[in-house]
């Protein structure tokens, strides 16, 4: 599990789910990730309610953001994450749809990552309150790689609706 000191960087991991109980979701993704090869987590995010982000009609959001140390690369960590959220009951759905648990890798270091089955940073983070707000709580001096400062990037509290419940 833990990741070595020399090769580890930070990961930054966004977590969602609005089926099957969200929170406990939330709570066992905390858990499982910390048991990812190589990685290690070091911070967690309070959970926010949040508005469905897009079109489809569904129950609100838990979301979160956790802290890892890993020193995978950007392929192999996001293939753990998939291992988790299939573990965990996720299936294919809908674009923006409900969810038993979506887990996004945010950002990794340094690293910029435009491949067609991998962004890194992802892509949205500027307009995704529900990813801004528990970055800013868990890393509020992090930088984005192209966007700049976590604390420097405008958030809205109001739209989409937010709210700590955690």
């Amino acid at each position: 599990m833990n990741a070595g000191r020399d090769d580890a960087r930070p990961a930054y991991i966004g977590l969602g789910s609005n089926l099957d109980d969200p929170c406990g979701q939330i709570a066992r993704a905390f858990d499982l990730l910390d048991t990812i090869p190589r990685t290690r987590l070091v911070a967690r995010s309070s959970l926010y309610r949040s508005a469905p982000f897009g079109p489809v009609e569904q129950p609100d959001f838990v979301n979160a953001v956790a802290k890892t140390l890993t020193s995978l690369d950007a392929p192999t960590l996001l293939q753990h994450l998939q291992e988790i959220e299939r573990s965990q009951g996720r299936k294919a759905s809908v674009r923006w749809g409900p969810r038993v648990l979506d887990l996004d890798l945010l950002v990794l270091g340094d690293e910029v990552i435009g491949e067609p089955r991998l962004a890194v940073p992802h892509p949205g983070i500027a307009e995704r309150n529900f990813v801004l707000l528990p970055l800013r709580e868990i890393a509020p001096d992090l930088v984005v790689p192209g966007l700049g400062r976590i604390v420097d990037i405008a958030v809205s509290e109001s739209e989409p609706r937010i709210s700590r419940i955690v």
